[in-house]
């Protein structure tokens, strides 16, 4: 990586964090020393005002949200996986990310928030390397017209947002149907998200090098609806078969899109959509999953 890293864009986790006040000002200071230059999204500044000295305040550049996700050399997510997870809808795909965990579990997060300086002075001097992984778009469709058009990195999730009461929906691809799906709803996942949402509700866990998206029906009224993968080549198309005035589509548990009857929605893979994470060369997929999951950890009794 040639590329000089002098503007570095900071992520921060939106909800309260107790200890963000040290976390963020040893990171200051520490990029401060290196003579970087530091970017914080402009809605943070009445938050930070309150938990912040002035001198670790008058250290920080606050910017727009367009600036900072495309104008950057490198971008730190310093929060959990949804932070992460916001990042990846909004940063250029030519920017690096940097993903450090503040949260409880951070399954796709590469980095511990107490040994990431290491890893961080490395990626400043040019030695990293990176995962790009693409993102999938969801389009919603009146009369073949594009009305709206959001994308996601984890899951795009069918539900009802009213009474509990099973609604049906009409899954396709452009070339053949899979099913009409009666139940509470449908968790259409990438393999990345497959140990998010798609996991606890019945889905399989499967390697994010594996191509592919996970169809995790959620109460399915008939039995025979079982977890589906399919190559992430495919386009679905997804419309509802009964009128409904309250289903929505949540993207990655943060977006929500509202579903008129008549609409189709078209899911894909986006090839110009993606997101470049920095690797944890320390941190292997199986490794993650014994340590998040206590998965294939062998117990002693």
């Amino acid at each position: 990586m040639s590329k000089s890293i002098e503007k570095i864009g900071v992520i921060l986790k939106p909800s309260k964090i107790d200890d963000l006040p040290t976390v963020l000002t040893n990171l200051v200071r520490w990029l401060s020393r290196r003579e970087k230059s530091i970017f914080i999204l402009e809605k943070e500044r009445d938050r930070l005002e309150k938990i912040l000295s002035k001198k670790i305040l008058n250290q920080l550049n606050f910017s727009s949200k367009t600036d900072i996700f495309n104008k950057m050399d490198l971008i730190i997510s310093l929060g959990g996986d949804g932070t992460l997870l916001g990042v990846a809808r909004n940063v250029s795909k030519k920017t690096p990310v940097f993903s450090v965990n503040l949260g409880r579990l951070g399954f796709i997060t590469e980095f511990s928030k107490d040994d990431f300086y290491e890893k961080l002075n490395n990626v400043l001097y040019g030695k990293y390397e990176t995962i790009k992984k693409n993102l999938y778009s969801i389009s919603v469709l009146d009369k073949s017209k594009e009305i709206q058009k959001e994308y996601f990195f984890n899951d795009a999730v069918f539900t009802k947002n009213d009474i509990a009461r099973m609604f049906t929906l009409l899954v396709e691809t452009d070339i053949e149907q899979i099913y009409n799906l009666s139940g509470d709803g449908l968790i259409i996942s990438s393999t990345y998200g497959s140990t998010a949402y798609s996991l606890a509700a019945g889905g399989p866990i499967v390697h994010p090098d594996v191509k592919a998206l996970i169809l995790t029906p959620i109460c399915a009224h008939s039995l025979t609806h079982r977890p589906l993968v399919i190559p992430d080549s495919e386009v679905l198309n997804i419309s509802i078969v009964e009128h409904f005035d309250s289903i929505n589509v949540t993207l990655d548990g943060q977006t929500c899109v509202p579903i008129k009857a008549n609409s189709i929605i078209k899911i894909k893979k986006e090839t110009r959509r993606q997101i470049s994470l920095i690797k944890n060369s320390e941190k292997t997929y199986f490794h993650t999953l014994k340590e998040k999951f206590v998965h294939g950890r062998k117990e002693t009794y």
